[in-house]
């Protein structure tokens, strides 16, 4: 087979698709390609599932190459290592659409992989990856019941952009990443500035059309190159063994899923589940049989809550379809951090805590995308003590760096600029607890902990999660889920905003023919629920504090003049050094002139500040210094430093009303003087002091500063022209 290539008409630029030349071995490899990104992505899968095999073992890998962006990777390894942060939340993009599109019950392995070859720096690659695994999934032997479709969304001004480059990004009110079949939208990713509902619903419009007409050039391409599909029974609930559960435990498991606790209800339903496997398994029984038993149970589980929830109208624990749980915040719950808050929502607990650093703390990013530095961090984490489990604790999982991100994302458009707040933040989120919904916990407990430190943030954010159960005509969209009704319903759907609109979206579908009918009431419902809990976080803090925490770094910027950063960092390094060691700071200089200064000891770093601001300005007549040393004496006077690297004469003549014959009578090396410049020569670079005092003591006594005498009071000796005095001149 030969090369087979389509093209989808999206936005600006075309998106393509290539099959027939790359990685043949395969089940199905496709190129695509969007501007200069390249993507290669393939799926390979498995004919048969292992034995006992309960899950459906999918995995999706996104491969980043520096050389794919023109550049070798960091450090002294010089080779890609673990993943970036961009390439596991790329994974999990292209993961949730393609996830339930496979037979029920299906349970063979499958790999997807991401390789990206090429990047243009201009158009993000991550929508490509998507369409992509859709593509070579499709083409493949796979059952793959796809494909599916990815486009990004942006708002600038009051028009909707279809895949928007980085430049208009920057520009944009929304980053909307949606992906769906040509039926129905699937999954939905968004970072947002205070966007209504409105205009997101508007925009999950138009992103659809363009979803069909990539859903249609790969349906082109399978046309073109697809190969015949395996037969491949999935793993379906065999209907007697149903039958059976249900005469052995079918009342116990009712009873069971009453309990409105969970952790007491977990524990019954593991105890019903032990009867079931008791009464129908056998110490022969094998993998298949105990994993049919398992199908079996989950299902008639799965079906009692659903037929409860969604035709009773009874949650499991006992709330009304728009109540959201118990609600308790904190702040300032840890004494040394910068900033804290507790947020408790029924079963569900995150602290996160607040760090405060200066610029030099943030986070460098090597990697092939536009973004080098990130001054404000957002991580989550999840031990197995929050749902009372055990397990091991190495690193974050991809869920973690998931849950992270969108917290994170939720709360950049209300984070002060780095000249309002010259700070860089890390928040960190530790659930304590979870049932449900712990990514919008950690929102809300993100934002009590920026309030608590006195963060100047735009407004408060808080995040809440919504849930859909479908049950043929009957469905009731559920507001606050909980994890079973997250785990055993038919959409997950994450709202983060202020009161002015969303910044945060994230939605997963399990199920086809979600109308816009009821996302339009999820949204509304979203938003009712997010004023609530705004409201019970407002009872305990409502504004920024109006002091840092005792124990937060001092950071103070102030600007000055480009072509001064020079002076301030001196020969070598050395003047900033010295700041930094006199006045017991770290100083960070960025290339448009700001100047953040950071330290512990208010009371130095103000004094840092002042004394870069006074080497930085320009010196005019006028100006006194006091305090300034002596560094150095000639015969003709002495060097006096004004600031770090700015040294005026105080010639001989004016040090005294009389007559002096030797510097050293006067003044000496380390002396510390007031003075007063009555000089300023930008041409030659000169500055002229006097002691102040001297006027009131005498009068003039010494014209121009420079001992020239020939000012008022002074002598009448004919000026001798010299040139520019400095001190390397007097070395």
């Amino acid at each position: 087979m030969g090369l087979e290539k389509v093209t989808a008409a999206v936005g600006d630029e075309p998106i393509t698709f290539e099959t027939g030349v790359l990685a043949k071995q395969a089940n199905g490899a496709v190129v695509v390609r969007c501007g200069d990104n390249m993507v290669l992505v393939t799926a390979v899968g498995s004919q048969s599932a292992r034995e006992g095999q309960d899950f459906f073992p999918l995995t999706v890998d996104v491969e980043e190459r520096m050389y794919a962006a023109g550049k070798i990777p960091g450090g002294f390894i010089k080779r890609e290592s673990r993943p970036s942060e961009r390439a596991t939340l790329t994974a999990r993009m292209t993961d949730r659409p393609i996830r339930p599109l496979w037979p029920k019950g299906f349970r063979n392995e499958v790999q997807v992989v991401a390789t990206v070859l090429s990047v243009d720096q201009v158009h993000p690659f991550d929508i490509l990856c998507i369409n992509g695994a859709s593509a070579a999934l499709s083409i493949s032997e796979l059952p793959f019941n796809g494909p599916v479709g990815a486009v990004r969304i942006g708002l600038i001004g009051d028009e909707f952009v279809i895949n928007p480059t980085f430049a208009e990004l920057e520009e944009s009110k929304l980053d909307l990443i949606v992906a769906g079949s040509a039926d129905a939208i699937s999954m939905v990713e968004a970072g947002a500035d205070e966007v209504s509902e409105d205009d997101v619903l508007e925009a999950l419009e138009i992103a659809h059309e363009e979803i069909k007409k990539l859903c249609a050039a790969q349906n082109e391409l399978r046309e073109k190159a697809g190969k015949p599909k395996w037969d491949v029974a999935g793993q379906a609930v065999d209907p007697e063994m149903l039958e059976k559960v249900r005469a052995a435990v079918m009342d116990k498991l009712e009873e069971a899923t009453e309990e409105t606790g969970k952790l007491e209800r977990r524990d019954k339903v593991a105890a019903v589940r032990q009867a079931a496997n008791e009464a129908l398994l056998t110490d022969e029984s094998t993998p298949d049989e105990k994993a049919e038993v398992g199908r079996a149970f989950d299902a008639l589980q799965k079906s009692i809550i659903r037929r409860r929830i969604a035709v009773d109208k009874r949650r499991p624990d006992g709330r009304k379809s728009d109540e959201i749980r118990t609600i308790t915040t904190d702040v300032s719950v840890a004494p040394r951090v910068h900033g804290s808050g507790l947020f408790t929502r029924g079963e569900t607990q995150v602290m996160t805590l607040l760090a405060l650093g200066t610029m030099k703390d943030a986070q460098r990013i090597d990697g092939i995308g536009v973004e080098t530095t990130k001054r404000y961090i957002h991580h989550y984490n999840f031990p197995p003590f929050s749902v009372g489990e055990t397990g091991f604790m190495r690193g974050p999982k991809r869920r973690d760096i998931g849950h992270g991100a969108l917290a994170e994302r939720a709360l950049v458009p209300v984070i002060p600029d780095e000249v309002t707040f010259p700070y860089a933040l890390r928040l960190v989120s530790e659930t304590l607890e979870s049932n449900g919904s712990s990514s919008m916990a950690s929102v809300c407990g993100s934002t009590l902990a920026l309030l608590d430190a006195g963060v100047p943030i735009a407004r408060p954010v808080a995040g809440i999660a919504m849930g859909l159960i479908k049950e043929g005509d009957d469905h009731i969209i559920l507001t606050d889920i909980q994890g079973d009704e997250d785990h055993l319903g038919d959409m997950d759907f994450k709202v983060a905003g202020t009161a002015e609109g969303i910044t945060a979206l994230q939605m997963d579908i399990k199920i086809t023919g979600v109308t816009m009918q009821i996302m339009q009431e999820a949204m509304a419902q979203a938003k009712s629920g997010r004023l609530f809990i705004l409201g019970k976080m407002a009872e305990t803090i409502s504004e920024p504090r109006t002091e840092l925490s005792a124990h937060a770094p001092r950071v103070t910027a102030i600007k000055i003049d480009p072509d001064r950063i020079g002076t301030v960092i001196g020969k070598g390094g050395e003047t900033i050094r010295s700041l930094e060691a006199d006045y017991e700071v770290q100083i960070s200089i960025e290339d448009d002139g700001t100047v953040s200064v950071y330290g512990v000891d208010g009371e130095k770093a103000d004094a840092a500040v002042e004394a870069i601001r006074a080497m930085t300005k320009d010196v005019e007549i006028g100006d006194e210094y006091r305090g300034a040393k002596v560094v150095k004496t000639t015969t003709f006077g002495a060097f006096v430093e004004l600031s770090k690297g700015v040294d005026g004469l105080l010639h001989i003549s004016n040090l005294s009303n009389g007559r002096v014959d030797k510097v050293e009578d006067v003044v000496n090396r380390g002396d510390v003087l007031d003075v007063k410049v009555v000089e300023v020569d930008k041409a030659r670079g000169r500055i002229g002091l006097r002691i102040i005092g001297l006027e009131d003591a005498g009068g003039d006594s010494g014209g121009n500063g420079s001992g020239s005498g020939d000012g008022e009071g002074g002598d009448d000796r004919p000026r001798r022209r010299r040139r520019r005095m400095s001190t390397s001149d007097a070395e």
